[in-house]
């Protein structure tokens, strides 16, 4: 399966920015005391298969999960199992006859629907696949669930890591992604907060959440991405948004091979003055894995330590906080990374030995948390990206002063216990009925180095 190719945009530069200190900003709530954490996740989720070959795997979610509570990370945070999003949430951005497609379409009546599977771009990337619509309930609910919470100031900082499926489009599935969870999260956090800010590290460009905000100024999209013959071919340099959107929409294009020491270097000021010009109410941050090294549809050279400086850096502005998944492809690694966020989150180090777990088997053969990066070349030059700093500089330097001021939202409806059911102590046994639907589909299989699928004679001789 591979994601499809556009050529590579122009792009223009020019001088040096020291990285800003971040501000204590937000709540006092969040400054004053440990930050509160609410942790959503579906046991379920890891159940959905998109099919023999194909890079996506839920199963990786539930790899991450298993970590989390063999780290002992579940003791310090609420866990909430979200509850299925309707059809009717989801037509507040995607069109009502996609949002009917993916409800009514199986693989068992798949042949009654060609002329839509061409409509809404569903093809060998985004296949239909049994339970299709429930898996999109799934992880829309927990980010959605995750950003009410944060309006009802019930948590400083939510966590699904099963969200982040940033490609979906109004009336079309893109790269893997078939509803805009990112969207409707942040739409919803748009209730009660004048200014939204979203952030993405995944490998790709982030075009349909970008897509979706391009023409306002409540909402700021920042993408840090694999720029070129590189899927989906957006987020050039001088992609700023357009009338009241104009400028802000940011993107820094990058090319194969960026480490920690260059990630970091352009995130942190970037990222510095977005949070002092913008200043939003609420952030939203995407931590797509497949930007580490090693990733089987990934070009990047990032360790998880890069990765989740990320995450660190903006949990430090104090501001409410949404951090979702998204990309990643080498599934071991995906579940690392993610559980190593969980833990800079909760302000907890987790040891370089991997607990015994029922996963324990993919993280051979050293079993440690931490990847090494390749010795491959970075190809994303001082100068490149020095140049490309400063032009985001300029344009952040003359941003426009928002048009919805700095102020409390009317907050929406209280619908708590509608929409997340709190989870039981992970140590007490389940029963019967909820382990008989914990089952991983037999097909998922962790192969060699490249988390392929389990062989079966139609794939391997």
């Amino acid at each position: 399966v591979t994601r499809g190719r556009r050529s590579q945009r122009g792009r223009d530069s020019k001088v040096a920015c020291d990285t800003p200190v971040p501000r204590q900003r937000g709540r006092k709530t969040m400054a004053s005391h440990k930050k509160r954490i609410a942790y959503f996740y579906h046991d379920a989720v890891g159940n959905f298969y998109y099919g023999a070959g194909h890079p996506m795997k839920p199963h990786r979610i539930r790899m991450a999960h298993s970590l989390v509570l063999n780290y002992g990370l579940y003791r310090k945070m609420e866990i909430y199992r979200p509850i299925l999003v309707e059809d009717q949430k989801m037509t507040m951005f995607h069109s009502d006859d996609y949002v009917h497609f993916l409800q009514s379409v199986t693989p068992d009546n798949i042949n009654d629907y060609s002329r839509e599977l061409q409509r809404y771009n569903m093809d060998v990337d985004c296949p239909v696949f049994d339970g299709l619509f429930k898996f999109c309930q799934m992880y829309t609910g927990g980010s959605v669930g995750g950003a009410r919470k944060l309006n009802q100031g019930n948590a400083d900082i939510c966590v699904n890591w099963a969200g982040g499926l940033h490609h979906a489009k109004k009336s079309e599935a893109s790269g893997f992604c078939y509803i805009n969870d990112i969207v409707l999260a942040i739409l919803e956090l748009l209730n009660y907060h004048a200014r939204v800010l979203y952030i993405d590290i995944d490998i790709h460009h982030g075009d349909g959440v970008e897509e979706a905000f391009y023409n306002t100024d409540r909402v700021m999209t920042a993408s840090f991405h694999k720029y070129g013959e590189y899927f989906p071919g957006t987020g050039g340099v001088k992609d700023i948004g357009v009338d009241k959107g104009k400028k802000y929409s940011i993107n820094f294009p990058l090319m194969d091979g960026i480490d920690d020491q260059s990630y970091q270097s352009i995130f942190k000021p970037v990222m510095g003055k977005i949070m002092e010009t913008f200043q939003p109410g609420a952030v939203v941050l995407q931590c797509g894995a497949d930007s580490l090294a090693g990733d089987r549809l990934g070009c990047f050279n990032l360790s998880l330590k890069g990765h989740a400086a990320c995450v660190a850096y903006m949990k430090s502005f104090n501001v409410p906080l949404l951090v979702l998944g998204g990309g990643g492809y080498t599934v071991r690694n995906v579940a690392r990374c993610w559980a190593n966020e969980t833990g800079v989150l909760l302000d907890e180090k987790l040891s370089e030995e991997i607990p015994y777990n029922e996963y324990y088997e993919y993280y051979g053969p050293d079993f440690n948390l931490h990847i090494t990066p390749s010795n491959m070349e970075n190809h994303n030059t001082k100068k490149y990206m020095e140049d490309t700093k400063i032009e985001l500089f300029e344009c952040l330097s003359s941003l426009p002063k928002p048009t919805v001021q700095i102020k409390q939202m009317p907050r929406s409806i209280d619908i708590e216990g509608a929409m997340e059911v709190k989870e039981g102590d992970p140590d007490v046994r389940i029963s019967q009925a909820d382990e008989d639907k914990m089952v991983t589909d037999e097909r998922e299989f962790y192969r060699d180095d490249k988390d392929q699928d389990k062989p079966t004679q139609m794939q391997f001789a």
